[in-house]
């Protein structure tokens, strides 16, 4: 590496280019536009009573703030496709134009780069899930009080803020796995279909097939899928990972731990694969 080009240079450089590409700013919009307008979708429908069921007049203090956290973060759910997108992008497209080989010639030892450009996808996922998320709250949270039953969220709670948080740390996973996935296939169509793959349809087919044969190995396999995994950063009710009539269910620290275990492998994997293959 240039003795002249620091570790932060790297950096810098990265966030230039990363905002420089049209890209960037097309997925960042459609993440707040689809989830802002989701929660707020949600927020102003009231769920009826299902036949038979007596209409609840009042949720506890828990059950509210509960549902005030599935309201903002649902749109974490459309969020996760969109950031996967950018995710995979991000690398693959240095490959499909062959700007890799210039980058790399500036950057020998290639690791650097590598992990430059995870660090400031990852920041750039954070704070666009965390603006998102919390701009989600502050548009809908006045508006749930009117609900039947009522719903009262309360900043003050941090288990709320916490969820919130868990939710712009959840995206910003989602991306770097994407990424990793990305810097595997070193193709954007390749790399878009695997980590969409990966994190969305292959929790699709694991729950239609413990669905339809019953088998909790199979359902606690798919607890430890990255979607599913994931769930746990951002869910107010989150009781301690545990084993209920043979089937798993984690906290939000396991949850977040397992997560990130399966942006390591991939990325681990990704590097020493870099260094082995040509540009």
């Amino acid at each position: 590496m240039n003795p002249k080009l620091t570790f932060g240079g790297i950096v810098k450089s990265e966030f230039i280019k990363l905002f420089t590409v049209r890209s960037t700013f097309w997925c960042l919009l459609i993440l707040i536009v689809l989830s802002v307008g989701l929660g707020l979708l949600v927020s102003t429908v009231t769920r009826p009573a299902a036949p038979g069921e007596h209409a609840i007049t009042v949720l506890t203090n828990a059950q509210q703030q509960a549902q005030a956290v599935s309201d903002a973060t649902i749109g974490s759910e459309i969020g996760e496709l969109v950031l996967a997108v950018l995710g995979a992008l991000v690398i693959t497209g240095e490959y499909g134009t062959g700007m890799i080989r210039s980058k790399f010639a500036a950057v020998p030892k290639r690791l650097p780069a590598l992990i430059g450009k995870a660090l400031v996808l990852a920041i750039t996922a954070f704070v666009a899930g965390l603006v998102t998320i919390y701009g989600t709250a502050a548009i809908i949270f006045p508006l749930l009080p009117s609900h039947k039953p009522a719903i009262h969220p309360d900043w003050s709670d941090w288990h709320l803020n916490e969820s919130l948080i868990g939710g712009a740390v959840y995206l910003a996973l989602i991306a770097l796995i994407a990424f990793s996935v990305g810097a595997l296939i070193r193709n954007s169509a390749g790399g878009v279909a695997g980590a969409l793959g990966l994190v969305f349809v292959l929790t699709i087919i694991e729950t239609i097939v413990a669905g339809v044969t019953g088998a909790k190995w199979i359902a606690n396999i798919g607890t430890i899928l990255p979607t599913n995994a994931g769930g746990a950063l951002y869910s107010y009710t989150n009781p301690k990972t545990q084993v209920v009539s043979g089937l798993l269910s984690l906290d939000r620290l396991d949850g977040g731990l397992i997560l990130f275990g399966w942006f390591l492998v991939l990325f681990v994997l990704a590097a020493v694969l870099l260094k082995r293959r040509d540009a």
